[in-house]
């Protein structure tokens, strides 16, 4: 197994400090994404050193916000992940499979902002992303086969906000803007990645303390490096999002309908520039009917949970990155009825117990497809999700024919140390189904025949036991503007991983990263 070259990122941590500087926002945690840990009254993002230097020596300057977000991350893949080889070839043992990646990710997020709550608001927030000596790199492939590498700048965020505030329940925030719902299973910003996603598009709120509605419309937007990043108006996605305030005293309910709309036509436009998994949609007709219900914090004493449930109905077609366009444009329309739930429970100590521990159980269901020769899809489909974390640090699946079972134990030691094991037991929902990858995209390799323990195929006589992820993580907070994380994860592979493998070999997988955030 390789080890990360700290020496390396060491270099780069003292070349950039002095350079650049930006607000507090942790962007992957090693505490759990979803259901933290109850608080009365948490405390307030830190602004960065920038801000809050400008602002003590001018308060006028309080409704502006200055700054430059650095992020610094080495990934060593061992075995399956983000690796030359290809999902198709996770665990392998073949020769030729070149399952293992070292590589260094930095991020660059300068930005200017202004807001005067309730009359007008705007953020310009670029964005620099670049990914070194990644093995992924193909010189031929489109975008070069690196999603995570986009430069020299380009544009995260640029919108202005309207309304709101005491004055008026409405408002409207319009322009290139990240969206975020719930924990993220569904639609998020996914800025554990070295390229966040974000949406060209407006949404108009309505907030009451009784009552707040979104209502939105907008294109996904397509990473291409060197050039400027552009949404696709055929990828139109669109939602109403309802939260419920005040409908209990001890729990929090929201509804939402979310719906993703893909041209057939868009198949044919030139994605030659543009990586995988970002290129080439699947055009598709999808509404997503979800309910969400969690505790308030400190509702129900030590303990808290949440429960989730979606419904998929509408119509999709089979085409995933690597589809030539002229399967693509004849791919046969598939009626979709599918569904996921999920549900959690967690506890925390009482104040004063040492290490303030933090327990919580997830439960992960996804439907996969019964039969995939006939006219119909059963396969859940993740949309926009921020995977990272829900299902392993690992990222090697998202919610789409899969079960998942996650243990997660959270302790601070100490102020600033956060100390977290996770425990993932994966299973597909049905061998009847391909198992995905966290990108949506299935693990097929049709040089092998079904059955043949030769590549992951539809093996319906396998078991579904994917294996078991062990993550552990940990975060410092040197200061109030840098974070400090680290975290190695093994994966022991299942019958379903072993069965497929069969005839060339299988073998466990590890992970180990180290990350650098600075928010001067």
């Amino acid at each position: 197994m390789r080890y990360p070259s700290f020496t390396q990122m060491a270099l780069v941590g003292l070349c950039f400090c002095p350079l650049f500087s930006a607000r507090a926002q942790t962007t992957a945690p090693a505490t759990p994404a979803a259901a933290p840990a109850p608080a009365a009254k948490p405390a307030a993002p830190f602004p960065g050193y920038i801000n809050q230097y400008a602002r003590a020596a001018d308060p006028s300057l309080k409704a502006w916000d200055f700054g430059v977000a650095v992020r610094l991350r080495e990934e060593v893949k061992n075995g399956a992940g983000t690796t030359d080889a290809g999902s198709n070839w996770d665990f392998s043992e073949r020769p030729q499979d070149d399952n293992e990646n070292e590589y260094q990710l930095i991020r660059i997020m300068p930005r200017i902002g202004y807001n005067n709550p309730g009359v007008f608001s705007f953020l310009v927030e670029a964005r620099s992303s670049y990914s070194l000596n990644d093995e992924r790199y193909q010189p031929t492939a489109p975008g070069y086969n690196l999603p995570e590498n986009d430069g020299p700048l380009d544009l995260h965020q640029v919108y202005v906000t309207v309304g709101g505030g005491k004055e008026s329940p409405l408002s409207l925030k319009a322009g290139r803007q990240e969206l975020v719902y719930g924990d993220q299973r569904l639609v998020g910003h996914a800025r554990w990645l070295n390229v966040p996603r974000t949406f060209d598009g407006a949404k108009l709120r309505y907030d009451t303390p009784t009552l707040a509605v979104d209502l939105f419309s907008a294109g996904v937007v397509y990473t291409k490096d060197g050039a400027l990043n552009q949404s696709n108006f055929q990828d139109l996605f669109s939602g109403l999002y309802v939260t419920l305030p005040k409908f209990s005293k001890t729990d929090l309910v929201e509804g939402y309908l979310f719906n993703r709309h893909v041209s057939r036509a868009i198949v044919t436009d030139d994605w030659s520039e543009i990586p995988a998994p970002g290129r080439n949609p699947a055009p598709q007709d999808l509404y997503n009917l979800g309910v969400r219900v969690k505790s308030k914090p400190n509702a129900r004493g030590p303990w808290d949970y949440t429960v989730e449930a979606d419904y998929q109905f509408g119509n999709r077609t089979a085409v995933f990155p690597a589809t030539p366009p002229a399967a693509a444009l004849i791919a046969p329309e598939l009626d979709q009825s599918a569904y996921a739930v999920i549900a959690q429970l967690g506890y925390t100590w009482p104040k004063g117990t040492p290490w303030s521990p933090r327990l919580a159980v997830y439960a992960s269901i996804a439907s996969g497809d019964s039969n995939a020769t006939d006219t119909k899809s059963g396969t859940f489909q993740n949309l926009f999700p921020s995977n990272h974390l829900l299902y392993g640090a690992m990222d090697l699946t998202g919610l789409q024919n899969a079960r998942d079972l996650r243990f997660s134990l959270t302790t601070k030691p100490s102020a600033k140390l956060t100390l977290n094991l996770e425990v993932n037991l994966q299973s597909l929902d049905t061998t009847d189904d391909y198992w995905y990858n966290a990108a949506g995209a299935p693990r097929n390799f049709t040089g092998a025949a079904v059955g043949s323990g030769k590549g992951y195929r539809i093996n319906p006589s396998y078991g579904s036991t994917l294996g078991q992820e062990v993550d552990l993580l940990a975060g410092y907070a040197v200061t109030p503007g840098a974070l400090l994380e680290a975290g190695y994860s093994h994966y022991f592979r299942g019958d379903y991983i072993k069965d497929s493998l069969a005839a060339v070999g299988s073998k466990d997988a590890d992970y180990f990263f180290l990350q650098f955030t600075l928010n001067l």
